[in-house]
């Protein structure tokens, strides 16, 4: 069983910055696809970027493309997302997802999830 544990997450003002980390508890991550998404009060868990297990391709949602960027180090068995120039709209909890499938945008190809991180964004 591979457990995700995200980290990073607090508050911080509209423009600034967060790196937010997902760490695994086995290592799986250099054969598996990670995700991100997130989830505001209210609303349907969003997808926000994936990577494929060799680093070699990404997706971006349309909504942070240009200011979220996903990578990974198989090494340490961990996955980020940097977020920058952050918005109110972006706080939500952020998840880390992993999965068999190619980075995609579709939670049911995902087979491991964290519990999440919060992520608050002041005006």
């Amino acid at each position: 069983q591979v457990q995700l544990v995200e980290s990073g997450g607090g508050l911080v003002q509209a423009g600034g910055s967060l790196r937010l980390s997902c760490a695994a508890s086995a290592r799986t991550l250099n054969t598996t696809s990670m995700g991100w998404f997130r989830r505001t009060p209210g609303k349907e868990r969003e997808f926000v970027a994936a990577i494929a297990w060799s680093g070699s391709s990404a997706v971006t949602a349309d909504s942070v493309k240009g200011r979220f960027t996903i990578s990974r180090d198989n090494a340490n068995d961990t996955v980020y997302l940097q977020m920058n120039n952050l918005k109110p709209e972006d706080t939500a909890v952020y998840y880390c997802a992993g999965g068999w499938a190619r980075p995609s945008a579709h939670e049911f190809l995902y087979t491991w999830w964290g519990r999440g991180t919060q992520v608050t964004v002041s005006p």
